[in-house]
């Protein structure tokens, strides 16, 4: 353990993992309660279109994929708010929007690039000092924006009831979705594209599970984050295999434990 503090790669890779495990697992839960699962897979989609186009540009794709899956994210929810259209049709269009985008932005380049595989599947040596800065931002506004929990909890319970109470859910789930987008973009270093939808949902899952209310809900979905994402980058550094893959596995391994063992009611 001592040696792999001592690995700076390890050491910037062990701080994003406690820093998208915080991250990932607290929008979760309303991704869970609300519902919304298809969403966290339609926005990991989309960064795919940003992070492609970063590489075509050949800038830093991180600065490129946060607006990107940004506008992808308030444009699902416009389409929400302002047709008749189901919420996972929105996400649907989207989705297949940013693939085509990403799959034609990759052709352009017309060259081999690795870096699309770690971000497709995700890697403890791809973590940058600028990748942790830009977590930790995200991670001090989640904090200091505590009050939103609240708002955010009484409408996934009850939305029509907090409208009648004239709280601003419109706004509220915009602001949601801009933070769960950027928490997507942030979190693919560590999971990658492909399994970032999972590492969203199955956390939450698990402390719905285990926990009676919304609030207990949210701590034990952090803990999990955090301590399976320290885990899954531990054992990927002995085993030598995708990190982001070891995360879900030893999450989804916990999932099934909580789901036999669960509390009878």
């Amino acid at each position: 353990m001592i040696e792999i503090l001592a690995l700076p790669f390890m050491q910037r890779a062990l701080i994003g993992g406690v820093l998208v495990g915080f991250l990932a697992s607290y929008y979760g839960v309303f991704i869970v309660q609300r519902g919304l699962s298809f969403l966290g897979s339609g926005l990991a989609h989309a960064a795919f279109g940003g992070v492609a186009l970063g590489l075509l540009l050949q800038t830093e794709p991180l600065w490129i994929a946060v607006p990107f899956t940004v506008m992808v994210a308030v444009g699902i929810a416009w389409v929400r708010y302002r047709t008749e259209l189901s919420g996972d049709t929105a996400v649907g269009i989207f989705f297949a929007v940013s693939m085509a985008l990403g799959i034609v932005f990759l052709f352009l380049r017309r060259e081999y690039s690795a870096d699309a595989f770690t971000y497709l599947f995700g890697s403890i040596l791809a973590v940058t000092k600028t990748d942790i800065l830009f977590a930790l931002l995200i991670v001090l506004v989640t904090l200091f924006s505590w009050r939103l929990w609240r708002r955010w909890a009484y409408a996934s319970f009850d939305r029509e009831l907090a409208q009648t109470d004239r709280l601003p859910v419109i706004r509220d789930d915009y602001i949601l979705s801009v933070l769960i987008a950027i928490t997507v973009v942030v979190a693919i270093k560590i999971v990658g594209i492909v399994l970032i939808a999972a590492f969203l949902v199955i956390p939450a899952a698990t402390a719905r599970i285990l926990s009676r209310t919304f609030h207990m809900m949210t701590v034990i979905s952090v803990i999990i984050g955090v301590v399976t994402a320290l885990a899954g980058l531990i054992v990927s550094y002995y085993m030598d295999i995708p990190s982001g893959a070891t995360i879900i596995l030893i999450q989804a391994s916990l999932f099934f434990l909580s789901f036999i063992f669960r509390p009878q009611t």
